[in-house]
């Protein structure tokens, strides 16, 4: 996604963990979606997650729950986000795609167009392993790093911006700097019309810093490498033209029975929080 060699690698790795997670979550008889593309994806990361969670504690099974229910809960909450608003469009962005495979997956209407957006290095690697696997959709492969010029090539892969559009943004803008993140946030309400959808997950400004510290301390392999953080997503988007809605992991919509905790409130300023995102554009973006 980035331009940085060692936040290409580091981006690169986490896409390898989170499909980790989501091939243990698939292993589950109570598991919140099917991916059985997870665990080829995930190269040799689930014996390393293993590994490494066995030295937490003598119950793997309480400790995998607990390290895999974040990715579960984002993966279902936003596969129900996309199977609700392909009925009203038929055109769907994934910005930095990774190791995503709704593509593959999810019961998508006839005619669907899905467009996956990366760097070359990461879409060429799922290809290779999924090159086999009939899309159940009409997949459109976008090479490019999400800091360059990506909306031409979406464009010339007949991207049409008279027609309402879905956008996923999972697991990308906390690993961008501001200036890339406001960029493409830009970009994407400039191609978007009224009535479009997007959807992205932030986290706070105080998750952040708690990464730049594991960064100093060389440790946190996946929080080490975020750098943007909002404690007010919704504001940041209405600035674009879209109306969000915020809810956090645990919350009702977005618990799934994997949380029996509350998560913080959100008055309580300079708290760790995670937040997912889902808005629809509501005005014609004017760059202020």
């Amino acid at each position: 996604m980035l331009s940085d060699d060692r936040t290409q690698k580091a981006i690169s790795h986490t896409a390898l963990i989170v499909a980790a997670k989501r091939a243990i979550e698939h292993q589950r008889s109570d598991r919140l979606f099917d991916d059985p593309f997870a665990d080829k994806l995930a190269a040799d990361e689930i014996p390393v997650l293993l590994e490494r969670w066995q030295k937490l504690g003598d119950n793997l099974t309480q400790i995998k729950a607990k390290r895999t229910r974040f990715i579960a809960v984002r993966t279902r909450f936003y596969d129900d986000f996309l199977m609700s608003a392909q009925l009203l469009s038929s055109q769907v962005v994934i910005l930095g795609a990774g190791m995503d495979a709704r593509a593959f997956r999810l019961p998508w209407c006839k005619g669907t167009r899905v467009y996956e957006v990366d760097r070359s290095e990461v879409l060429d690697y799922k290809n290779s392993i999924l090159q086999d696997v009939p899309a159940k959709c009409i997949r459109s492969v976008i090479k490019a790093d999400l800091t360059d010029n990506w909306s031409e090539s979406l464009l010339s892969q007949g991207f049409s911006v008279t027609n309402p559009s879905i956008w996923l943004l999972e697991g990308v803008l906390m690993y961008l700097p501001e200036i890339a993140v406001l960029k493409l946030l830009q970009t994407i309400s400039e191609l978007s019309v009224d009535g479009s959808f997007l959807a992205a997950d932030f986290v706070s400004v105080k998750s952040v810093e708690i990464g730049e510290k594991a960064r100093e301390s060389d440790r946190g392999r996946v929080l080490r490498h975020w750098q943007f953080g909002s404690d007010r997503p919704e504001n940041l988007l209405q600035n674009y033209g879209w109306d969000a809605t915020v809810v956090q992991p645990g919350e009702e919509g977005a618990n799934f029975g994997r949380y029996s905790e509350c998560p913080p409130s959100r008055n309580v300023p300079g708290t760790r929080q995670v937040f997912l995102v889902t808005a629809k554009k509501n005005s014609p973006f004017i760059f202020k």
